[in-house]
């Protein structure tokens, strides 16, 4: 039944890799469970039913995925986009967050719209390949760097901006040791290689000191009930956008672009690194990806959200040997556990998934070599959205300077009719968002 719905043979994989490389992703991204609350809560929203929300947003939105692509990319409600909704939306701008979760419902449905037409897959087939590698790339140095400040190796620094940590500390060191054994154990082809180091990883530190206790914290209890989700679900103000819309308009523009690029970026760089594109470098499916991707934002909203979009730790799944739906329905699984075991889920500490995001970093770092690197009208712009990813903490920025400087490049050699045309609509488009940032 499983080989049917997900074609399994077809991929050259089992159910028992798909349900590893389900089970790293989680692993992976299940932080979330922790700090999508903590986030939107500042702005008022309350804190138990978004723990719950959470896990129901990031189920649907890996259900999604499977049942629409059969892609092993999960999602949930997405890191960046749940800081400007609660920083900027409702604590910067004084708007309520009834109000900011109608902007996500709405931005969601203008998605949606998009994808059906297919102008969202023409926006990513747009993108030249430089700009490609330099997102996948990019990606990867963004989670490795995200998983060295996670514990410290990387801290920040006003004269540097950023230097080395405490290399000696506990936490560092565990971080280290398990970048080795991940990489001997990927060396040597062992299954759930991933996996296993953030689970030997995670039990070590239940002994290893750290500050008045250990890097692993004893959990509380091993099981919990969901708490109830009444206060938020369908708590939107949904008619707020359309009655004030010039008041709201410049933030629910923002709240696009961001969601946009952020989402095409993630499933374009994801989807190189784990082969599911054609032989012209287009991914068949994306037009499915993008609407599982809009619907999963609605339905978000909805339960009482933020955005939700495809995540760049689906990257740790893939590396793991995941290349199915069922890995992404694996994930959503484990999130739906999740809410039976949050007090076990929540003790993994950032060191032992620290190792994974470094490892990630390094295969996605790979696609260097399909970078033509005796053409440097491809290798600038993609040095720039490579290395502006990480610097800017933005997939979005990475992409709109990237794009920019090629398009620029290409008008200045007089090859601007090389450029399709919507490649320099998308230029325009940023140009306009940075004037009015």
């Amino acid at each position: 039944m499983l080989d049917r719905w997900f074609k399994l043979k077809e991929a050259g994989v089992t159910v028992k890799s798909e349900v590893l490389a389900g089970l790293t992703t989680f692993a992976a991204m299940a932080y979330i469970l922790a700090v999508n609350p903590s986030i939107l809560s500042t702005a008022g929203m309350p804190f138990p039913a978004l723990i719950t929300v959470t896990a129901l947003a990031a189920a649907l939105g890996c259900f999604l995925m499977a049942g629409l692509t059969n892609f092993p990319i999960a999602q949930a409600p997405g890191m960046g986009t749940n800081s400007y909704f609660a920083f900027v939306i409702c604590i910067g701008s004084g708007l309520t967050w009834q109000t900011a979760l109608a902007l996500t419902f709405w931005n969601g449905v203008i998605f949606l719209l998009l994808s059906v037409t297919g102008l969202r897959t023409r926006l990513a087939e747009a993108l030249p390949n430089g700009i490609k590698v330099g997102i996948q790339v990019g990606i990867g140095f963004f989670i490795a760097f995200l998983g060295l400040k996670s514990v410290g190796i990387v801290v920040g620094n006003d004269a540097t901006l950023v230097t080395i940590g405490d290399i000696k500390s506990p936490a560092s060191l565990l971080v280290l040791g398990g970048v080795a054994l991940m990489t001997f154990l990927t060396l040597k082809r062992v299954a759930g290689a991933l996996l296993i180091t953030i689970l030997v990883v995670t039990v070590v530190g239940l002994v290893i000191p750290a500050g008045e206790g250990t890097i692993t914290a004893p959990p509380d209890g091993f099981f919990s009930l969901p708490s109830g989700i009444g206060e938020v679900i369908f708590a939107l103000d949904i008619m707020y956008p359309i009655k004030y819309f010039p008041e709201i308009a410049d933030v629910l523009l923002t709240l696009l672009i961001l969601d946009l690029f952020d989402s095409i970026g993630t499933l374009v760089g994801l989807s190189r690194r784990a082969k599911l594109v054609d032989g012209s470098g287009r991914m068949p499916k994306m037009g499915r990806a993008l609407t599982a991707d809009a619907i999963a934002t609605i339905g978000g909203s909805l339960l009482g959200t933020s955005t939700t979009t495809s995540y760049i730790e689906s990257a740790a799944g893939i590396e793991a040997g995941g290349r199915t739906g069922l890995t992404s329905a694996t994930t959503g699984v484990c999130f739906l556990l999740a809410l039976l075991f949050t007090p076990i889920i929540l003790i993994v500490p950032a060191a032992a998934t620290a190792p994974a995001l470094v490892m990630v970093g390094i295969f996605m770092a790979q696609g260097l070599k399909e970078l033509n690197f005796d053409d440097l009208s491809e290798v600038a712009p993609a040095f720039i959205t490579m290395l502006m990813i990480p610097l800017t903490f933005s997939i979005t920025e990475g992409i709109g300077l990237g794009l920019t400087l090629f398009t620029v490049i290409m008008l200045l050699s007089g090859r601007a009719k090389s450029v399709p045309l919507l490649s320099h609509i998308i230029t325009l488009v940023f140009i306009v968002y940075y004037i009015y940032k």
